[in-house]
């Protein structure tokens, strides 16, 4: 498209894919799922609510706003093949090795506590392998293992934050099939009239649900999937509406005064505004460059529940929501991290490397590290390189796709 024919910004400037705060953002959502949750978890019941929804699901929907923004943008941006290849890396592995640690560690741990002993582990259902099993295609979930956790104020669930992601990857493939079709990636109109049928069928979730078999999935996708098509929307009207003071300003009024006084389809709603809010917020908010470096919102929010459970295994419920808070995050964070530096990190950049093949790009340079080669790509640096190697072509989305926990 030529500079010509580009459309004309209203508002603002030009959303920065490089230099904002979304790691940040996000991590501060996952610690907000974790904080929420540890009312349900030490037996203090739902806790601080919003609009009469725990802060828990908010934080939720923040992550599911966020994800449609930028999935749209690396949807439209890459071949179908690539952007399925590069969402499976981002959260298929990272997953299924969190279900291993609770089966090889968090269980067995629970277990022999309760028992004084291992023998019968495996063979108590159900079994570390019917766990397994049953999350292996994320649909499950199914949350006990072998009987534990038990004698605490939230038995038989090591994990209940996992359920989210089927849905963040149902929403993966709806975008992906959006977007095959030309009028829908070339107006916003489209996109909006999607996703305010989304917010209609969400307020009358509850009569429809007696026309579906699992009503409980049903449920699930009519209450998330309008979060998700609102931050799908905001993609497409950033054509015309940038980064604006009063424009952020007013979509955090917006999203707070829905989600307050429409408590059941409030959210949902005001789902383009929260996306706004969120990524205005992230162009100027610092971030430490640690955090900026290392996403570890993913392993925050799939690690957050289990270290709680095993916290209250232990009898550390009594510490109060405050404490117990306090110290589920310090043992939570290093998890994240390990989880970003050895699995979620290296299986995005293989995933990068074979999108590369795949779209006709060069190989990364080979006298750089992996890791240096990506960053210095990203930031539209040019690196050293044999001469007369093909170039490969920067593209933001790579960096800052979610993956969502949602």
């Amino acid at each position: 498209m030529t500079t010509a024919s580009k459309p004309k910004r209203y508002l603002g400037r030009p959303f920065d894919q490089r230099n904002n705060s979304l790691n940040l953002i996000r991590l501060l959502l996952a610690l907000l799922v974790l904080f929420a949750h540890t009312y349900f978890l030490i037996g203090a019941g739902p806790g601080p609510l919003y609009g009469g929804i725990h802060y828990g699901t908010w934080a939720v929907a923040g992550f599911f706003v966020i994800s449609g923004y930028l999935i749209t943008g690396s949807t439209i941006r890459n071949p179908l093949g690539s952007y399925l290849l590069n969402r499976a890396a981002r959260i298929v592995p990272g997953y299924y090795v969190c279900l291993i640690m609770m089966v090889a560690f968090f269980a067995p741990i629970g277990y022999f506590k309760a028992h004084g002993t291992l023998g019968g582990y495996l063979t108590t259902g159900p079994t570390p392998f019917d766990f397994l099993l049953e999350n292996f295609l994320f649909r499950g979930p199914v949350y006990p293992i072998a009987g534990t956790p038990s004698d605490i104020p939230w038995p038989d669930a090591w994990n209940g934050s996992l359920w989210t992601l089927y849905y963040e990857l149902i929403c993966y493939m709806i975008i992906a099939f959006l977007c095959l079709f030309v009028f829908i990636r070339k107006s916003p109109w489209a996109m909006l009239v999607l996703f305010l049928g989304s917010v209609v069928v969400c307020a009358y979730s509850e009569r429809l649900s007696v026309l579906f078999q699992s009503s409980e999935v049903f449920l699930s996708l009519a209450t998330l999937v309008p979060y998700f098509l609102g931050g799908a929307l905001l993609y497409f009207l950033s054509k015309w509406i940038g980064m604006h003071l009063w424009v952020g300003l007013g979509s955090v009024v917006i999203t707070l005064a829905c989600m307050w006084f429409i408590p059941t389809w409030g959210g949902q709603i005001a789902a383009p505004f929260m996306a706004y809010a969120l990524l205005w917020i992230s162009s100027w908010l610092p971030q430490p460059t640690f955090v900026k470096n290392n996403d570890m919102s993913y392993g925050t929010y799939i690690y957050a529940f289990p270290v709680q459970q095993m916290l209250a295994v232990f009898g550390l419920s009594v510490l109060g929501s405050w404490a117990f808070t306090a110290v589920a995050t310090v043992i939570t964070l290093p998890l994240a991290y390990a989880s970003w530096r050895f699995v979620e990190r290296p299986m995005m950049r293989r995933a990068r490397r074979s999108t590369a093949v795949l779209d006709g790009k060069a190989k990364l340079p080979v006298a750089l590290d992996d890791g240096e080669a990506v960053a210095k790509y990203e930031a539209g640096e040019k690196a050293s390189q044999p001469q007369n190697a093909p170039q490969l072509r920067p593209d933001d989305s790579r960096k800052y796709d979610m993956e969502a926990p949602g």
